[in-house]
């Protein structure tokens, strides 16, 4: 450690954590008899999202996975408005019987229709997690499920436990939102989930601070894995647990579910962070900073936003300091292709199986 660095915490890059997972995708991919593809649809001008799409088709050449990029709107023709055609490109896509993967490059229009949108992509092909069975399934604590479940609109109540993050039989892993796993994989790498611990209660122990309250499937993530979470927000903070409070452990009422948080947390945030082993900070802000004093000693910082929250004191607090992890995120978007072109597979094979009535 050099001088200018005694007595900080460490600067981590995303590198060597992607990096792991790069090799499990070629492996996968060296076994597969098809190269899978993945449609990349952006209809915006927007910087952000015309730099992720370009990231992504880089990625996407350096593996050998096909990726075309398909331009609606704004980003076709300047004279087009945002988000023009974007519905017509994923029903394209969906029909598409070559197509393993569909990336749309968020916001477009603004929450309600984006979400909207992100149903209308097939649960088949929804590469980021954003179906509402997914969600559903995530909210819910439901790790896994049947491929020919993905048909129906009906909610998958439960599965059978798992071992040591292996599907129960006839099943495979729900998908999970991109960004949100690969924080979780950062968060494993660096030792914050306790591998002695029980599968799935891992985190148990820890008190996480996520800002940004559009970061809720974060928040109910890290509680299934036994996080106490603080969801940090402009005006209110709240609290997910999958753990009962004493006083529903007295009445013997049912446990909270992640999905059902408990009432607003009448703390501020410097009281939160003073108590936060891990602090993630997701606002799309340059002039938002999470400030260092207000720190716990030793915590663990993770950027998400594409702008720095941390003050760059940071690591006069910090142990481990995180600036940012999209080459992480990108391999858990390349992992959920793999294992949709793979669902998609088993379901094929399940329909031969089934004699017709």
């Amino acid at each position: 450690m050099s001088a200018d660095n005694a007595g900080k915490g460490l600067l981590l890059k995303a590198d060597p954590i992607a990096t792991t997972f790069r090799s499990e995708i070629q492996s996968t991919l060296a076994q597969r008899t098809q190269k899978p593809k993945l449609v990349g649809i952006l209809s915006t001008a927007a910087a952000p999202s015309k730099f992720y799409a370009e990231f992504t088709k880089k990625q996407c050449d350096d593996l050998g996975v096909e990726f075309v990029l398909k331009k609606v709107g704004s980003a076709l023709d300047e004279k087009l408005s945002d988000g023009e055609g974007v519905e017509e490109a994923i029903i394209d896509a969906n029909e598409d019987d070559s197509v393993d993967g569909i990336m749309v490059y968020y916001p477009i229009f603004g929450v309600q229709q984006d979400h909207y949108l992100q149903q209308v992509v097939s649960p088949f092909k929804d590469v980021e997690g954003l179906n509402f069975k997914f969600h559903y399934n995530l909210y819910h604590n439901i790790r896994y499920l049947k491929p020919s479940s993905l048909l129906s609109t009906t909610i998958q109540d439960s599965t059978p436990a798992a071992i040591e993050d292996q599907p129960p039989a006839g099943t495979v892993k729900s998908i999970l939102p991109c960004t949100p796993l690969a924080i979780v994989k950062c968060l494993e790498h660096i030792g914050v989930y306790n591998k002695i611990l029980p599968y799935g209660d891992r985190a148990y122990g820890k008190t996480v601070t996520v800002i940004n309250r559009g970061w809720r499937p974060l928040a109910a993530l890290l509680a299934n894995d036994g996080a106490r979470v603080f969801s940090v927000d402009i005006d209110s903070i709240q609290e997910y647990t999958k753990r009962p409070s004493s006083t529903r452990r007295r009445t013997k009422r049912i446990p909270l579910s992640p999905s059902s948080r408990r009432p607003p947390v009448f703390l501020d945030s410097q009281e939160i962070l003073a108590q936060s082993d891990v602090v993630v900070s997701a606002v799309p802000s340059a002039s938002y900073k999470v400030k260092t004093e207000w720190l716990k000693d030793g915590c663990v910082c993770l950027n998400v936003a594409a702008d720095k929250n941390f003050e760059k004191e940071v690591r006069e607090k910090a142990s481990l300091y995180m600036p940012t992890i999209g080459k992480v995120t990108i391999m858990m978007l390349l992992r959920n292709l793999l294992r949709l072109q793979e669902y998609r597979k088993l379901l094929a094979e399940d329909a031969k199986e089934t004699p017709s009535a």
